[in-house]
């Protein structure tokens, strides 16, 4: 950054940076985050005890595998393919796919699935869970009634459909 921020800026000026780094890097960011969300946020996933957590139990069922549309698979290189990320962070990411066809066989009713929809980004984005040791989760409206204004506001216009 020491180097490129100030170059950028040399050639192109403030807004220069603006387009050519801080918004690539913004939509890098999200789309990221969105990725990482989809995968590890699941309330029907259980946290469990140290008596009761099984490594590779959690490594198989601790993720969702989602599946996207195949244009952002093939732009993402297959990383909505998760699950043998976590078996192993070693698989190069053209073997995801065999790998994940070999767990799925092998180990299936461990193995969570969704497809990528609006409804399920909805459903990530405004049913909050809190940690429960007996429950899991528990919906954040029990312990928090009153609707946060974001919450109430993505509930009203993101689409329903899938």
């Amino acid at each position: 950054m020491a180097i490129g921020w100030p170059l950028i800026i040399l050639k192109s000026g403030l807004v220069g940076w603006f387009k050519f780094w801080f918004m690539p890097w913004m939509v890098y960011h999200f789309w990221m985050s969105t990725f990482t969300m989809v995968h590890h946020t699941a309330p029907h996933i259980p946290f469990k005890s140290s008596e009761e957590w099984n490594a590779a139990q959690a490594q198989l069922n601790g993720t969702v595998h989602c599946n996207y549309p195949r244009w952002i698979e093939i732009l993402c290189h297959d990383i909505n393919v998760h699950v043998p990320h976590h078996i192993s962070p070693r698989i190069p990411s053209y073997n995801l796919r065999a790998s994940y066809d070999s767990i799925k066989q092998n180990w299936g009713k461990y193995v969570n699935e969704a497809n990528w929809n609006w409804r399920l980004m909805k459903t990530i984005l405004t049913r909050c869970h809190v940690y429960d040791k007996e429950r899991y989760y528990v919906p954040f409206d029990e312990l928090a009634p009153e609707e946060s204004g974001p919450i109430k506001f993505l509930r009203k216009f993101m689409p329903d459909y899938a």
